[in-house]
C-alpha cells in the first residue's frame, strides 16, 4: 500500500505541474481543458477537478479516479471534489490504449477552429512529419456525458501515426507515453495549427511527399535526441 500511495502522490504532482504548461503556452481559459495521467502498475488514474482555477490547483486537489472515470476512496481521496466533466473520455482511452500514459484536452484556439470545420490539419510542415507523422486527423462530434468522445479518440487514432485528434466542433485531444508527451503534443497541436492557417492566408501550402514523411517520423521518433 505504501508503494502505492506513493506512486499516487508522485503522479498527482506530475499532473498539477503539467497544467501550468497548459496556461504558459495560453492553450486554455478560465477552468477549460485538462490533463490525466495513468498510475503506472494500477488501473488507476489521476485528473484536474472540475471547475477549479488553474492558479488554485494543487496535487492534493487532483482527483483520483478508476479506469472507468469513478472517483476512488482512501488515502489519496477528495470528496469535496468532482473530476473534470472529461474523464469518462480519458478513461475510455485508458482501457483501450494500453500504451498511453497520459492524455490531454484543450480548447486552443487555432487547433479548436480546424476541429469546428471538421477539416484535418495537412502535413505541409517537416515539425509535423516529426511529432505526427501525417495529418492531425479529425474524430466525429459526440457530447459530453459518456465515453462517446474517448470511442472516437480511440478509433480514429487507431487509424493514424498522430498523438492528437481534432473531435469535431470540440478541440483537440492529444496522447502519449506519458502526461508529458502528451502536453507536449497539445503545445506542437496548436502550433502547426496556427502556422497551417497563416500559411493559408498566402496561398496553398505545399505537401511533402509521403514517403519523405515517413522518413521524418522515422527518423524523429528513433534517432533524434537518442
Amino acid at each position: 500500500m505504501s508503494n502505492l500511495l506513493e506512486s499516487i502522490a508522485e503522479v498527482r504532482r506530475e499532473v498539477c505541474e503539467l497544467h501550468a504548461e497548459l496556461t504558459r503556452y495560453e492553450l486554455v481559459v478560465w477552468t477549460a481543458g485538462n490533463v490525466s495521467a495513468r498510475v503506472p502498475g494500477h488501473d488507476l488514474m489521476v485528473i484536474k477537478p472540475s471547475g477549479v482555477s488553474y492558479a488554485d490547483l494543487t496535487p492534493e486537489s487532483m482527483v483520483v479516479t478508476d479506469l472507468y472515470g469513478t472517483p476512488v476512496e482512501g488515502d489519496w481521496s477528495n470528496p469535496a471534489l468532482s473530476p473534470s466533466s472529461d474523464t469518462a473520455a480519458h478513461a475510455y482511452v485508458y482501457r483501450h490504449m494500453p500504451e498511453v500514459g497520459g492524455v490531454v484536452h484543450t480548447h486552443s484556439t487555432y487547433a479548436t477552429a480546424w476541429a469546428a470545420r471538421g477539416e484535418e490539419i495537412p502535413c505541409v510542415l517537416t515539425m509535423m512529419g516529426d511529432e505526427f507523422g501525417g495529418t492531425i486527423p479529425v474524430g466525429p462530434f459526440a457530447l459530453i456525458g459518456d465515453d462517446s468522445i474517448g470511442r472516437g479518440i480511440v478509433d480514429t487514432l487507431a487509424q493514424s501515426s498522430s498523438p492528437a485528434v481534432l473531435m469535431q466542433n470540440h478541440g483537440p485531444f492529444t496522447v502519449g507515453k506519458d502526461a508529458r508527451s502528451a502536453v507536449k503534443a497539445a503545445v506542437m497541436c496548436e502550433e502547426v495549427a496556427r502556422t497551417v492557417h497563416i500559411s493559408r492566408q498566402l496561398g496553398e501550402p505545399l505537401p511533402i511527399d509521403p514517403a519523405q514523411i515517413d522518413s521524418l517520423y522515422a527518423r524523429y521518433q528513433n534517432v533524434y535526441g537518442r
